[in-house]
């Protein structure tokens, strides 16, 4: 008897705080993937409003108000660079089918990454479409060119964003797991006052 490839989702994010997106994004993608394995990374295409450890925190709220045993913050893959996270992942799950997980919003600066080539024939990437970022046909065909096999998901992400939340102290996009822990320790510039 055979046994069953295990099938993992990979969601990096900057959690810069997570949003409601973000939390719409890991409940669709326990929808369809049996494990979701998630983490807060430090991006080299942004500037972050506060520390890795206080963003991974920050995650650790949302996946804990989440309470899905198929889902889990594995902070130990977190790198700046894919490549070096799709390795780490590849000696946790040696036997798994690793799916990185993107934003349509990313889709574009994929062929910019360091080693962009390497990681489209590391894993398969899934693309979730966010509102406000349409996937253009060419975006998919310049993946495939660098080796990617490419699954469009079928959910659809809100347009929320972490820039604007943190530029406006946007309350109504937060989740109310990671809310408390911006008021309780002023993260951002959020204050227990209106």
């Amino acid at each position: 008897m055979t046994s069953k490839l295990q099938i993992i989702a990979l969601f990096g994010t900057s959690a810069d705080p997570p949003t409601v997106g973000h939390q719409l994004l890991l409940e669709g993608l326990l929808t369809i993937f049996p494990k979701v394995v998630t983490w807060a990374s430090d991006n080299p295409m942004k500037t972050h409003g506060t520390s890795l450890e206080k963003r991974q925190s920050l995650l650790n709220a949302l996946v804990k108000s989440i309470n899905n045993p198929n889902l889990e913050l594995v902070q130990a893959i977190s790198s700046p660079w894919t490549i070096s996270t799709l390795k780490k992942a590849s000696s946790l799950w040696p036997s798994a089918e690793l799916v990185f997980v993107i934003g349509s919003d990313l889709a574009s600066q994929i062929p910019q990454w360091t080693n962009a080539k390497a990681i489209m024939q590391k894993t398969r990437l899934a693309i979730a479409p966010r509102d406000g970022w349409p996937l253009k046909s060419e975006q998919i065909q310049e993946l495939e060119a660098l080796g990617g096999k490419i699954d469009l998901l079928p959910l659809v992400i809100p347009a929320t964003s972490s820039s604007t939340i943190r530029a406006n102290l946007e309350r109504t996009h937060i989740p109310t797991s990671v809310l408390r822990l911006l008021l309780k320790h002023h993260l951002y510039g959020f204050t227990s006052k209106a």
